[in-house]
């Protein structure tokens, strides 16, 4: 897209469907991009293994939300490869500053170890991005993400791709049509991110609606 994205321009995108991504972290271009295929990660379906849920009733991490936003995107993009380039630090900064992005970041004493952020806008949340630094960091804070967005009133969690890791925690690949459909409900919906408290740990688990 030969146009600067503002904020403005990237939430309507994504109410649309579409959303960006660049070819690289040095690319200075970014492009639009809608799935024939698109992932979710149902809220009513997560899985937890029992290793998993292990990991999450012993306490080993801690959970915290929207402290350390811009470390968790820095985290995210800290690979060999990234489509996550300067323009997009840039307008996710700017949609955290007005409440649309958000991080839920995972600590191992001082260190911060895994998170998950994504952009939200009405009722759906789209996930952009996680990271692990620790195992099952990753894992424990989609658990803790997806509690998060139940509790907040969220209907849809947009993964835009489905990995064979987001397959194993319960993401399926629906079609282009009916991800609008399930779009068009969720926007019309109000919800809240910041909303809920940070459950305890056995919580988590009486709450999740499947185990494997």
């Amino acid at each position: 897209m030969s146009a600067i994205l503002t904020p403005k321009m990237l939430l309507s995108g994504y109410a649309q469907g579409i959303f960006p991504m660049a070819q690289s972290r040095d690319d200075p271009e970014l492009h639009w991009f809608e799935p024939r295929l698109r992932g979710i990660l149902p809220l009513d379906g997560f899985h937890v293994s029992r290793s998993l849920a292990r990991v999450i009733r012993r306490g080993v991490f801690r959970i915290s939300v929207n402290t350390a936003f811009r470390q968790v995107v820095e985290g995210c993009a800290a690979r060999d490869e990234t489509w996550i380039n300067a323009p997009l630090f840039a307008l996710y900064d700017a949609l955290h500053a007005q409440g649309h992005a958000h991080a839920l970041e995972v600590w191992s004493g001082p260190q911060l170890v895994g998170g998950v952020f994504g952009v939200t806008l009405g009722g759906a949340f789209f996930g952009e991005s996680m990271f692990s630094r620790e195992t099952d960091a990753s894992k424990v804070a989609l658990a803790y993400t997806v509690d998060r967005l139940r509790q907040g009133g969220f209907a849809l969690f947009d993964t835009q791709y489905l990995t064979s890791h987001l397959k194993s925690l319960g993401g399926i690949e629906i079609p282009r049509a009916e991800y609008r459909q399930r779009l068009d409900a969720a926007l019309r919906l109000r919800a809240d991110f910041t909303a809920p408290a940070l459950p305890d740990p056995q919580l988590i688990l009486q709450r999740t609606t499947q185990m494997s």
